[in-house]
């Protein structure tokens, strides 16, 4: 959420920052809440000092002997219009918190301006073997296959996975669900032994507040899987009254339950930065797809993620950043995995961030660079949200600044694993550092 103080200061920075995102935020409204907001408050604050001064003045009066009752009836009428007045500003208030809520983060000043992927930056590229002639890398030697083709005769069955849910699952058996848990294994023994993260094991089912802290809703409600529906009386509050349970939903990231370890808390400044890791299944209905890549496992309904999430002091934060994509870029540099790291347009990035770096590895039967990471600093926007703060060195509660990303995406490593790894006669090459998870298998055979 955006601090609705920079609003009230600075409107047209942010109006004009916004619209380097593609975003015409609404200032008529905005000016009309808040000058109503105003009124409100001033009106409040008149009736709270008339209220003092009538309490003194009848107090004078009956000191003197004298009658009070029209100053009375005048005191008598002001708690009336103030609990009228609390109502409305509360209505206000929530009007205010609505738009704030479905406005996206402010973009560094560092990121370029594009509306879409075609503006975004490439910072730099890593190949493990000598380039082709156009600088991507070189051909494997003959016609490659898909991820689908190559992944089929060693245990990928979709027709299974379509009999038992739907489009867009996937089934694995045999030897490649073994490589698809080492993956997992490796990215999690990776991030946990070498780059500071602790493993944690979170909940697939998170409640409506948590994902509004983090930004998924009300945005993203429409690419969310909700589970239950909230309404049902389960619990009671210290008074006895019941209170409704929330909407709960599957996790369409541990980005969610990660970051909101932070939610409603005062982290000591000792504390930070905290660098958390989970291997979790992500669920996503997709509805903004548009019908694109329905063949295979590059965009499903459920997928597998190690997630990296740091939680830091404001300070660190962009070095962090760099961090984090140096620790995705290390997972694919162990697999020999071919990839670029594009720093994302201002059009391009998603609801929460204010800086993004996309990992796109390469994959030969397409002939194209795929995302596998995205690694984003969110600044306080998530933090302002969910109520995260720290003490800072004048002891005083200060906002922190949340980051994420994948470290990697599990299923499209497999892919990307699948079609540079694969050998003319169909069989697939294990990578070295995967083979201590496979029992040393070095070749996946149809």
């Amino acid at each position: 959420m955006l601090d609705p103080i920079l609003l009230r200061k600075d409107l047209q920075t942010v109006v004009d920052r916004l619209k380097s995102r593609g975003v015409d935020f609404d200032t008529e409204r905005f000016n009309d809440l808040e000058s109503r907001r105003k009124t409100v408050q001033t009106e409040t604050e008149s009736l709270q000092a008339r209220r003092n001064a009538l309490a003194k003045q009848i107090g004078q009066l009956k000191s003197r002997g004298e009658d009070a009752s029209a100053v009375m009836a005048e005191s008598q009428a002001i708690p009336e219009r103030l609990r009228q007045l609390e109502v409305d500003l509360a209505v206000i208030q929530q009007q205010l918190n609505d738009v704030l809520m479905s406005t996206p983060n402010l973009p560094h000043d560092s990121v370029p301006q594009g509306a879409s992927s075609d503006d975004n930056v490439e910072v730099r590229r890593w190949l493990p073997a000598a380039a082709g002639a156009d600088g991507n890398p070189a051909p494997l030697g003959f016609e490659p296959r898909d991820h689908v083709a190559v992944g089929e005769p060693l245990g990928l069955d979709f027709d299974m996975a379509a009999r038992l849910s739907g489009a867009r699952f996937s089934f694995m058996r045999g030897p490649i669900a073994r490589l698809h848990r080492a993956l997992a294994q490796f990215m999690l023994d990776l991030q946990t032994g070498e780059h500071g993260y602790t493993e944690c094991y979170t909940p697939y089912i998170v409640n409506s507040s948590t994902l509004y802290g983090t930004g998924q809703l009300p945005k993203f409600k429409d690419d969310m899987f909700a589970v239950s529906k909230g309404g049902d009386d389960d619990k009671v509050d210290e008074q006895g009254n019941a209170v409704a349970r929330e909407d709960q939903y599957l996790i369409s990231t541990s980005e969610i339950t990660l970051t909101s370890v932070a939610r409603d808390t005062i982290v000591p400044a000792a504390d930070l930065p905290i660098r958390l890791t989970a291997h979790t299944p992500c669920f996503r209905s997709e509805a903004g797809s548009g019908g694109r890549d329905t063949r295979g496992m590059i965009r499903q309904h459920q997928f597998d993620k190690v997630e990296m999430v740091q939680i830091v002091a404001p300070d660190q934060s962009y070095q962090a950043l760099e961090d984090m994509v140096g620790h995705a870029e290390t997972v694919l540099q162990r697999l020999g995995l071919p990839y670029r790291v594009m720093l994302l347009c201002a059009g391009d990035m998603g609801f929460g961030a204010a800086k993004t770096y996309d990992l796109e590895v390469w994959l030969p039967a397409q002939n194209t660079w795929r995302e596998i990471s995205s690694v984003s600093n969110c600044e306080a926007f998530q933090a302002r949200r969910m109520q995260g703060r720290f003490r800072n060195a004048q002891n005083k509660p200060e906002f922190v600044h949340t980051l994420n990303g994948s470290g990697l995406a599990v299923g499209r490593a497999l892919v990307a694993v699948l079609e540079n790894y694969q050998q003319a006669d169909g069989s697939v090459v294990v990578p070295e550092v995967l083979r201590p998870y496979m029992g040393g298998l070095a070749v996946l055979n149809p």
